[in-house]
C-alpha cells in the first residue's frame, strides 16, 4: 500500500550534531516492514559496550542499580536498537530517495499554503537559490516542529500541559574513559544516571564508540562551568574536552486536534514530549504508519468518509498517554532527597546505596529507558475498531484484543505473524468455516484488500484466543470473533470508516 508524495525540509542531508537515537520495539517492527531494520542494526553501535543502564554516584564510582537492556524482547521479532543519528538518517534517505531521483527536497522552506475542496497548494522556496515553486497535492502533512507554522496557520492550539523543561546538554570527548574503567575493573554501560545528593539524576550517554558522550543537566546547573560538571561526573582523572554546551527548551504539549481539512499534523508539530523514554520520536514513527495506510486507502478509493478522521481519534490519545508516561519518567529522575552519604566509603554509605538500589529496582525508573507497556500497551478506541473495550493489565502480553497490536508469534523460522500484515487487511483463521468465502466477497465488493491466513499452530491459536481475528494494515486488531462475521459487508464498511 502506498501513494506518491513529496517531502521537503529546511535542513541539509547531513546530521552534524552528535545524537543517539533509540528505536523502540514498535519502531523497529515498522522498520522491518519497510525493509531497513537490518541496515539500522549494522550501525555497529553500541558494539562491544553493554547496552545497560547504570545508576551510579559517578562513572567509575559506586554503582547502585543496573538495568540490563534488551533482555525483555519475547513479544516482538525486532528488539530495540540504539543507532547514532548520523547513521540512521542516511539509511532512511537511501530507502526513500532524495531529489532529483527521489521525493525528499532538502534546503527547501514552506512559505505558505492554501487548501480547497480538491487539494492543497504549497509555496516552497529553495533556500540557496531563493526562487519559489508551487506544489499541488491532495493533502499536506506537517512535521515542522513544536513552533509549527502550519499548525498556527490552521488555528490549532497547542497548550503546554506541564511546565516546560529547560535542559542543559554538554557534549564532550573522553577518549580514554573506557580504558580507565577497564583498568579499575568496572563494567561499562551505555547510559549512566548520576545520582546527586540534591535529588537530581543526570543522564550521561555514550554517543559513539570513539569516546563521545553527552551529559544532560538541569538548567539550575547553569552557574557551573561545563568542564567542572564533566569532571565531577567521572570518579577518576581522565582527559576530557567539552565540544558543546547548549540549553534546550522542551515544551510538553499535545495539539488540540491533528487535522484541519486536508492538512494533518504529525510528530513534533502534533506533540512534543521530553526525552525520557523516547516516547516522542517513537510515537511519531507510529503516527506515520497510521496516517500512511489511511492516506493510501483514500488514494486507492476504498476509504470511507470517516477513515482519515480516525487518525486524530486514534493517535492523539496515544500522545496524551506518552506525555503522562514521560512525566512519570521525568519524576523518576527525581527531586527526591537523596542521602548525602551516597559517595561515602563508610558503613553509612553502603546502607544508603543499598536502600536506594532497592527503591530503584521497585520503581518506574526503567521507564526512562524501557517502557514496553507504553509502546505496546495502547489500544485504539475509534469507530474503526469493532468489539468491547479491553484494558491491558500487567503483566502485559499482546494477543488479539480489539484496537491493540496483534500478537507476534513465529509462523516458521524467520517469519513472524507481523510479517504477514501490512498490505491490506488479514483475516487470521485458526479453524475452517464454510462462510469464509462470504467475507472475501464482501471485502472485494467494497474494494478493500483482504487476504486469508490459515494457521494450524495450536500455540499461536492459544495466544490469539479467538479462532477468527481481523488485523488492519498497521498490525492493530480491527475485529475478532468465535464465528466469521454475521454481516461481512457491515464489517468491511466499519473497518474502512464508512459507518
Amino acid at each position: 500500500m502506498g501513494c506518491a508524495a513529496w517531502c521537503w525540509s529546511r535542513a541539509t542531508a547531513r546530521w552534524t550534531r552528535p545524537r543517539s537515537v533509540r528505536s523502540a520495539r514498535v519502531s523497529m517492527e515498522l522498520f522491518r516492514r519497510w525493509g531497513v531494520a537490518e541496515k539500522i542494526r549494522c550501525a555497529e553501535f553500541p558494539g562491544a559496550r553493554p547496552p545497560d543502564i547504570a545508576w551510579v554516584t559517578q562513572v567509575g564510582g559506586h554503582e547502585i542499580h543496573r538495568f540490563e537492556r534488551f533482555t525483555h524482547d519475547t513479544h516482538t521479532p525486532e528488539p530495540e536498537q540504539i543507532c547514532p543519528a548520523d547513521w540512521l538518517l542516511p539509511v532512511l534517505l537511501t530507502a526513500v530517495g532524495t531529489h532529483p531521483g527521489g521525493s525528499i527536497l532538502f534546503r527547501h522552506r514552506l512559505d505558505g499554503f492554501t487548501q480547497d475542496a480538491d487539494g492543497v497548494t504549497a509555496r516552497v522556496s529553495r533556500l540557496a537559490e531563493g526562487d519559489t515553486t508551487t506544489i499541488r497535492a491532495s493533502y499536506l502533512v506537517s512535521t515542522d516542529g513544536p513552533c509549527s507554522l502550519v499548525r498556527s496557520a490552521c488555528g490549532i492550539q497547542s497548550t503546554p500541559r506541564f511546565e516546560p523543561q529547560v535542559l542543559r546538554g554538554i557534549v564532550f570527548r573522553a577518549p580514554r574513559l573506557a580504558e580507565g574503567l577497564a583498568a579499575r575493573g568496572y563494567r561499562p554501560a551505555l547510559t549512566y544516571f548520576l545520582l546527586q545528593s540534591c535529588g537530581a539524576r543526570f543522564p550521561l550517554q555514550a554517543m559513539d564508540n570513539n569516546g563521545t558522550f553527552k551529559l544532560i543537566a538541569g538548567s539550575d546547573e547553569g552557574a557551573i562551568d561545563a568542564l567542572s560538571l564533566v569532571r565531577d561526573a567521572i570518579a577518576f582523572d581522565t582527559p576530557t574536552e567539552v565540544l558543546s554546551d547548549e540549553l534546550t527548551n522542551v515544551p510538553l504539549m499535545v495539539a488540540e486536534r491533528y487535522r484541519a481539512g486536508r492538512v494533518f499534523l504529525m510528530g513534533a508539530a502534533a506533540h512534543t514530549l521530553s526525552p525520557p523514554g523516547g516516547f516522542g520520536r517513537n510515537i511519531a514513527i507510529a503516527d506515520a504508519a497510521d496516517l500512511g495506510w489511511k492516506l493510501a486507502a483514500e488514494h486507492a478509493g476504498w476509504a470511507g468518509a470517516g477513515l482519515l478522521d480516525s487518525y486524530d481519534a486514534e493517535r492523539r490519545p496515544v500522545a496524551l498517554e506518552g506525555l503522562e508516561a514521560a512525566g512519570i519518567a521525568l519524576r523518576s529522575r527525581g527531586s527526591d532527597d537523596l542521602s548525602g552519604r551516597l559517595r561515602d566509603d563508610t558503613s553509612e554509605g553502603v546502607l544508603a546505596r543499598t536502600e536506594l538500589g532497592l527503591q530503584l529496582a521497585e520503581s518506574v525508573a526503567h521507564w526512562d529507558v524501557d517502557a514496553p507497556e507504553v509502546h505496546f500497551g495502547h489500544g485504539y478506541r475509534s469507530s474503526l475498531v469493532v468489539g468491547d473495550e479491553v484494558k491491558m493489565t500487567a503483566p502485559w502480553r499482546p494477543s488479539s484484543d480489539p484496537g491493540f497490536r496483534a500478537a507476534h508469534a513465529w509462523l516458521r523460522p524467520g517469519v513472524s505473524t507481523l510479517d504477514i500484515f501490512g498490505d491490506g487487511f488479514v483475516l487470521v483463521c485458526f479453524a475452517p468455516h464454510q462462510r469464509l468465502g462470504e467475507v472475501v466477497r464482501a471485502f472485494e465488493q467494497r474494494g478493500v484488500p483482504l487476504q486469508i491466513l490459515k494457521c494450524a499452530d495450536p500455540e499461536i491459536a492459544e495466544l490469539y484466543r479467538y479462532p477468527y481475528v481481523l488485523v488492519r494494515p498497521d498490525d492493530h486488531v480491527a475485529w475478532r470473533g468465535h464465528q466469521p462475521p454475521a454481516d461481512p459487508l457491515l464489517l468491511a464498511d466499519m473497518v474502512r470508516g464508512a459507518c
